[in-house]
C-alpha cells in the first residue's frame, strides 16, 4: 500500500468567452490527489490521506476516489468549501495557476486522525506540493513523516506554487526540513530555478543527496530527467507527443516512477538504495513515457497501466 498526502481540489479550465463572460470547465485536481488517482490507473494499491469538503464539489471528489477504487480510510471530512484552482494555458499548454482556498477543505487534515487513522500495510508515503507549506495540514503531515520515515519510503516533489505561499523562504524551509527524512526527492527543473536561481543541477542533486536522500529525479519537461544517486548520474531522454496541456505531467511522473519501483520489487529505503545505472534508466524511461501520455490529453487525465510497456 502507498499512502499519498495532501490536497484536493479542482482545476477549472478557461473553456472560451460566451456573450456575457466565460465558460469554465471545473475538473478534479490537486497534485497529491492526481498521484493518488495516477498510482490505482497503474495497478497500485493506494490510499489518500487528505481533508475533503462535504459540498457538492468535496462529493465529486470522494466519487472519483471510489471509482478509481482508491482507499478512502484516511479521508476526514468538513464542511469547509472545496478549494479552486483556475487554470489558464498558453499557446504551448503551459498551464499558469491561481488557487482560491485560503479556508478551503484540503488545508484542514487533523494531525491526530491522520495518524489513528494509516494503514498498517503502507510501505511508501508521498507528500507534496502547497500542503507541505500551508496549516494546519502541513504541521499534521510533518508529524506523520516523523513518525514513519525511518520505516517507510518517504518519497516528496515540491511543486511549488507561488499564489498560493509567496514567500520563496517557506518553501525553501520546507526542502530543508524534508531532506534529512526523504529517500525520493522529485522535483522540476523550473522549481529549482525558483529556490535556486543560477545554480548547476548536479552540484545541487549532490548537495540534496549528501543530507538524506537515496535517489534524487530532476524533471525537465521537454529536455527529459536526470536521475541522481550517491554513485551516478543517469539522464532520460525526452518523448515525443503532441501536446495539448502540461497539467498533471509531473504528478503521472511521479506515480510512474513509485509504480516501477513497486513493481520492481524496490519499494523501500533499501530498494531504491540499490538501483544501478540499467534500473535507474528505465525507471526514468518509464515516468517520462507515462508523463508524455497526460500531456497528448487535455487536463490531469492520467494513463492506465495498459497503455504502458
Amino acid at each position: 500500500m502507498i499512502v499519498v498526502c495532501g490536497e484536493a481540489l479542482m482545476d477549472v479550465f478557461d473553456a472560451g468567452a460566451t456573450a456575457t463572460g466565460n465558460t469554465l470547465d471545473a475538473r478534479i485536481g490537486g497534485s497529491p490527489y492526481n498521484v493518488a488517482m495516477g498510482l490505482s490507473r497503474l495497478a497500485q494499491p493506494v490510499a489518500y490521506c487528505g481533508a475533503v469538503s462535504t459540498g457538492f464539489l468535496g462529493q465529486r471528489l470522494m466519487r472519483s476516489l471510489a471509482d478509481e477504487g482508491i482507499d478512502t480510510s484516511c479521508v476526514q471530512r468538513t464542511a469547509a468549501p472545496t478549494s479552486i484552482c483556475i487554470i489558464g494555458l498558453d499557446a504551448q499548454g503551459v498551464p499558469a495557476y491561481d488557487f482560491y482556498g485560503e479556508r478551503g477543505a484540503d488545508r484542514q487534515l487533523d494531525a491526530s486522525v491522520a495518524l489513528a487513522s494509516m494503514p498498517g500495510d503502507a510501505r511508501a508515503f508521498h507528500f507534496g506540493s502547497y500542503a507541505m507549506v500551508v496549516e494546519p495540514v502541513a504541521a499534521a503531515q510533518r508529524a506523520l513523516i516523523g513518525r514513519e520515515h525511518s520505516r517507510a519510503l518517504i518519497s516528496y516533489d515540491p511543486n511549488i506554487r507561488p499564489t498560493v505561499e509567496p514567500s520563496l523562504q517557506a518553501w525553501h524551509d520546507t526542502l530543508t526540513w524534508m531532506l534529512p527524512r526523504t529517500h525520493l526527492l522529485k522535483i522540476s527543473e523550473e522549481d529549482v530555478a525558483l529556490l535556486f536561481p543560477g545554480q548547476a543541477l548536479d552540484a545541487l542533486a549532490s548537495s540534496w543527496l549528501a543530507q538524506g536522500p537515496r535517489l534524487v529525479v530532476i524533471t525537465r519537461g521537454g529536455e527529459g530527467a536526470l536521475g541522481f544517486t550517491p554513485s551516478m548520474q543517469v539522464q532520460a531522454a525526452p518523448m515525443q507527443v503532441n501536446v495539448v496541456d502540461t497539467v498533471g505531467a509531473g504528478d503521472t511522473f511521479q506515480a510512474a516512477m513509485l509504480t516501477w519501483l513497486a513493481e520492481h520489487d524496490c519499494l523501500s529505503i533499501g530498494g531504491v538504495s540499490q538501483l544501478d545505472a540499467a534500473a535507474l534508466r528505465d525507471l526514468l524511461g518509464f515516468a517520462t513515457r507515462a508523463a508524455a501520455i497526460t500531456c497528448s490529453r487535455r487536463g490531469a487525465d492520467l494513463p492506465r497501466r495498459h497503455e504502458l510497456p
